[in-house]
């Protein structure tokens, strides 16, 4: 893992130029931490089971007069985008926005936030053998022969995730800026000189590593001057999450080859007084869309090259609670971008089914009915955005079930 203390010893050892002609294909992950309450985000309208169990936070069917800030924005006949969500209402008509239903981890009932990212992030059974790592990490061991880079993988932040335990370099950075010659006069000319002449005269690997790592500090401190501003008039949300969502757009743009790049959205933890077409999960949900429909408009000449994956640990359960809020629950419906996506449609059963209330399950009744692994949405991800072609060694002594999501 990389540091802004430790970064430069690891880029020394883990950089290397990638082949002028490999394919490039950036996978965004994107976890909204928490346990996000994707039934009012992707809302099943023309259910009246919805409408019965949510007396105070059910987001209004879509409007018949036009668009109104209180109803959601009709998707199909089924489902409408929470309003919040309006900025990525164009990229769902395009098809390049798909979403799935009834997601999540079948054989874990355990409704703890730590545990259920955990085994997420792992990619593994509750009960079966640790496959050891992330599942991005070890996909990223798998890509060993193309000649990874230290911003192979970026996870924007200040601490390592889970999924990309394991991987063969990892940064961990909040800015580019952290990819920098520390100078006292800020000009670090004089030192890349320097450390060019003592490693241009060493024939070692190490003398070759710090070359390369040279060529990529300036490569990086070029992107400062050249590719500040975002493309296309993008406007990210001036928080966290937008900026960080910049900073993965330029490393895009910049074809440093970045093949994952994390990032969290927290802050989804709605017991108490969720709010419906406003309130707590109104907020979260505007800074979600604002900040993917800024990456997407500042990615326009590269829609091609990337694709978003959007997720969380858990849902809600479909009931709301006393406290004007919703529980922890299971199933959650999960969104991917792209221009490989089938996208314009949600993926999955319908209605959407809560779990019975003689359920055993801990966590209580109401939880919705996980139909899909979330290894099936990874597995389809990697094979259909990543060019993945065998994925027993991401996910051992499981067969992953198609989704329709991609491939």
């Amino acid at each position: 893992m990389s540091t802004r203390r430790a970064l430069f010893s690891t880029l020394a050892a883990a950089f290397a130029p990638r082949a002028a002609d490999a394919p490039q294909h950036t996978l965004v992950c994107v976890f909204l931490r928490g346990g996000a309450d994707t039934l009012n985000l992707v809302v099943p309208y023309a259910d009246d089971a919805y409408y019965h169990a949510r007396p105070t936070l059910a987001i209004k069917a879509p409007s018949r007069n036009g668009v109104d800030a209180a109803c959601a924005l009709r998707l199909d006949d089924r489902y409408g985008f929470h309003p919040a969500l309006a900025p990525l209402e164009p990229l769902f008509k395009e098809g390049r926005l798909g979403i799935v239903q009834s997601v999540g981890l079948k054989d874990n009932t355990s409704g703890s936030h730590f545990e259920c990212q955990d085994q997420m992030e792992h990619g593994d059974s509750a009960e079966g053998r640790a496959a050891g790592g992330g599942w991005l990490g070890r996909y990223l061991r798998t890509q060993m022969n193309t000649q990874a880079s230290a911003l192979s993988a970026v996870a924007i932040g200040t601490t390592l995730p889970e999924s990309l335990r394991g991987a063969p370099s990892v940064s961990v950075l909040e800015k580019l800026q952290d990819i920098a010659i520390k100078t006292p006069t800020g000009k670090p000319n004089a030192v890349v000189a320097a450390l060019s002449a003592l490693y241009g005269g060493d024939a070692s690997q190490l003398g070759q590593r710090g070359l390369q790592t040279l060529d990529l500090f300036q490569r990086v401190a070029a992107l400062h001057e050249t590719q500040s501003a975002p493309a296309n008039g993008a406007e990210y949300p001036k928080e966290r999450f937008g900026e960080g969502l910049r900073e993965i757009a330029r490393l895009i743009r910049a074809r440093v080859g970045l093949e994952v790049a994390c990032i969290d959205l927290p802050g989804w933890d709605s017991h108490f007084v969720q709010g419906s077409a406003t309130g707590q999960l109104a907020g979260n949900a505007k800074i979600l869309a604002e900040g993917l429909a800024a990456l997407d408009t500042d990615l326009r000449a590269e829609r091609s090259s990337y694709t978003v994956l959007v997720m969380t640990e858990f849902g809600r359960r479909v009931y709301e609670n006393a406290s004007l809020g919703t529980d922890h629950g299971r199933g959650f419906a999960c969104m991917a971008i792209g221009d490989n996506i089938h996208g314009g449609q949600v993926h999955g059963p319908w209605p959407v089914v809560p779990i019975n209330e003689t359920d055993p399950d801990p966590r209580g009744p109401g939880g919705v009915v996980i139909e899909h692994d979330i290894r099936d949405v990874f597995t389809e991800v990697l094979r259909g955005a990543m060019g993945l072609a065998d994925a027993s060694t991401i996910f051992p002594s499981y067969e992953a079930q198609r989704v329709g999501l991609l491939g």
